[in-house]
């Protein structure tokens, strides 16, 4: 596991995750927030994101959280969290009460929750049927090549976090 892609819709808990293995497995964490936004949620030209992403994809060793067919298909690992939609709303909801009228610290600048809300919303509800076939598309073209992990809940976050450290414990 030198290339990971942490993935899955808003609030999936691919932040949180992709920290974790990044430090567990010695690796740069990228997030991909601040390759698509732009300083007041303005997205990022569809060039310079691509350019910025393919820069990512080159590189040795990352984590990466967001979701990215790019990054996908140059990871070596896929960490698919794929949780209900009222898991991912709820955190949402959670996460976006402490920076309602700040960015959070893994967007740019002026980026507060409270100008996305209505987006945020149908951007969780629509990811069951626009992204996640294509993720699972993906992961099955993959197999065999890649190692892939498809995340349901909580308990299995865990399970895969202790196989990770297990793994990367010298010894």
């Amino acid at each position: 596991m030198r290339r990971v892609h942490v993935t899955g819709n808003a609030g999936a808990g691919k932040t949180t995750l992709a920290g974790k293995l990044a430090a567990l497995l010695g690796v740069d964490l990228i997030g991909l927030d601040r390759v698509v936004w732009r300083e007041g949620w303005r997205p990022a030209p569809p060039e310079e994101r691509r350019r910025a992403e393919d820069e990512i994809a080159r590189r040795p060793a990352w984590v990466v959280d967001g979701v990215s067919s790019t990054i996908r298909s140059a990871a070596d690992t896929i960490v698919f969290l794929d949780v209900p939609r009222r898991v991912s709303l709820a955190r949402c909801a959670r996460r976006n009460w402490r920076y309602l009228f700040r960015s959070r610290p893994e967007l740019p600048a002026r980026c507060p929750e409270v100008l996305i809300v209505p987006t945020l919303v149908r951007v969780i509800w629509q990811f069951p049927a626009r992204m996640r076939p294509r993720i699972l598309a993906d992961m099955r073209a993959a197999q065999g090549r890649k190692q892939l992990v498809h995340i349901t809940s909580q308990a299995q976050v865990q399970d895969f976090l202790t196989s990770v450290q297990r793994a990367a414990r010298p010894g």
